[in-house]
């Protein structure tokens, strides 16, 4: 299976460009928005969320730039936080990321795939139970979930070139999709909330009547409390639009499989983010001319989207969705898969993953990396505990980001002479804001919403004996050898 030892340069910044945007938008800006909205409670709040969330993803982009062009290989942001720090830290990045972060998310966006298909195709879906298996429900769409993960991940296997026309041709059809619904949104819908929405500004939407069938509010509880109260609804919120916008990393993953990657690597982290950013502002816009807040912040099941669909096509607005989704999510989990295994790739080139995973089949990928990666993906599809997890780990993803961009400081003081053909965008004081807002976000969610840290928080902790467990084996190996 090893026919070849190194990865092949086939990826363009366009190529690159469409990774970091595929990856950054699955299902989240479809659904995401409701909760965002009865957690800060008005028009306002709701687009300055967003515009918080783009900003501080564009300022760590910007910063990413450094490092891509100071360490162009696989690996990313593992290869980061070891040279900025020690193997250790690197390690607790890829032990989080593969453990939950990169392969939990792979089977959320796929549940999300099979959850829009039952709208086409009820039997498919994730209401549709099949069976038991050791004490866990078998629905239909984890199967399909399943079957997606395992067919993008045999496109992988055959190499980058494949993989790249499926991330191209599906980024570009939910980017024009995005854009319709957008500016038939905003222009073309017949009846429009704007004036309405708008008069809620910064306020709180209990101030204008709007609650739940059961009268329950999340804003209750940062009402009457001052603003740090408030400053815990907007991080509760950010959680949201952060998982949304997450992501656009993974291009840095691959990065000894693009041409030029000196160059091309930060340049696809800027033009991919600043694209998704509009996106996400923009899709927002239109959610507040096409619904009332009301209906903005509790529609069925959070389907913002359909919700807006329905609006603009009332004849057939939740099956344009439905395929909008199914476009988005298959190809977010293309790029997700194909960027993943190369950290685990690259952790077992260090000794710390399997032996095999470091090889790279005939196809120049590596294939028993994509395969354990699509294997733990299908458990967290059964387990059907992804979701939870998900919404836990983004204290812990945030945690890393600030952890890289520090390292940017660290690494101008301990490897001065490293070449760097792009330097940090606005340094010092824009890596230092984005550190400065992170901390905020995650103080405020240890203050505010404690079950959103901890469980991530267990989960990296636990990497430190698994850490020194496979040191030792490595030592034990070397000697006896």
């Amino acid at each position: 299976m090893n026919n070849t030892t190194t990865f092949k340069p086939t990826l363009s910044l366009f190529d690159a460009t469409m990774i970091v945007a595929g990856s950054m938008i699955g299902s989240g800006i479809f659904i995401v928005s409701a909760d965002i909205t009865r957690n800060v409670g008005s028009a306002g709040w709701l687009i300055l969320v967003w515009v918080f969330t783009g900003f501080m993803t564009l300022i760590a982009a910007l910063s990413y730039g450094e490092l891509c062009g100071m360490f162009p290989k696989a690996g990313g942001q593992y290869v980061y936080l070891k040279e900025a720090y020690n193997p250790l830290v690197g390690f607790l990045y890829g032990w989080s990321f593969f453990t939950v972060i990169q392969t939990a998310t792979i089977a959320a966006v796929g549940v999300a795939f099979s959850k829009f298909l039952a709208y086409l195709v009820p039997e498919l879906g994730n209401d549709y139970f099949l069976f038991n298996i050791l004490g866990l429900k078998i629905y239909a769409g984890q199967l399909v979930a399943i079957a997606i993960i395992c067919f993008l991940t045999f496109v992988n296997t055959r190499g980058v070139k494949e993989a790249k026309w499926i991330q191209t041709l599906f980024t570009s059809a939910k980017l024009l999709a995005l854009f319709g619904l957008i500016i038939f949104g905003l222009f073309l819908v017949k009846e429009s909330f704007w004036d309405e929405n708008m008069k809620t500004g910064l306020t709180a939407m209990q101030n204008h009547g709007i609650k739940n069938a059961a009268g329950i509010l999340e804003p209750s509880q940062w009402i009457g409390i001052g603003g740090s109260a408030l400053a815990g609804a907007i991080a509760a919120a950010m959680v949201g639009s952060i998982f949304s916008s997450d992501a656009w990393n993974n291009v840095t993953f691959i990065a000894a499989e693009m041409k030029n990657p000196k160059r091309n690597l930060g340049l696809s982290l800027l033009l991919g983010t600043l694209i998704v950013t509009i996106i996400y502002v923009s899709a927002n816009l239109m959610y507040l001319n096409v619904l009332p807040l009301q209906e903005l912040a509790f529609p069925t099941d959070d389907r913002v989207a359909v919700a807006a669909a329905n609006k603009i096509f009332p004849a057939f607005g939740t099956t344009f969705i439905a395929i909008c989704i199914m476009i988005s999510t298959f190809g977010c989990n293309n790029g997700l898969i194909l960027a993943g295994a190369r950290v685990y790739y690259t952790m077992a080139k260090d000794g710390l993953f399997f032996k095999k995973v470091g090889q790279l089949n005939q196809f120049a990928v590596p294939q028993v990396a994509l395969w354990i990666q699509c294997i733990a993906a299908s458990l967290w599809c059964i387990s059907g505990k992804y979701g939870d997890l998900l919404d836990m780990i983004s204290f812990v993803v945030v945690m890393f980001y600030i952890l890289t961009i520090v390292g940017i400081f660290i690494l101008r003081k301990t490897q001065p002479h490293t070449e760097r053909p792009y330097k940090a965008f606005g340094y010092p004081i824009l890596p230092i804001l984005y550190i400065i807002m992170g901390l905020a976000f995650c103080i405020l969610l240890i203050i505010y919403k404690p079950n959103y840290t901890w469980p991530g928080l267990i989960i990296t902790l636990i990497g430190i004996p698994v850490y020194y467990g496979l040191v030792s084996r490595n030592k034990t190996t070397k000697t006896s050898s």
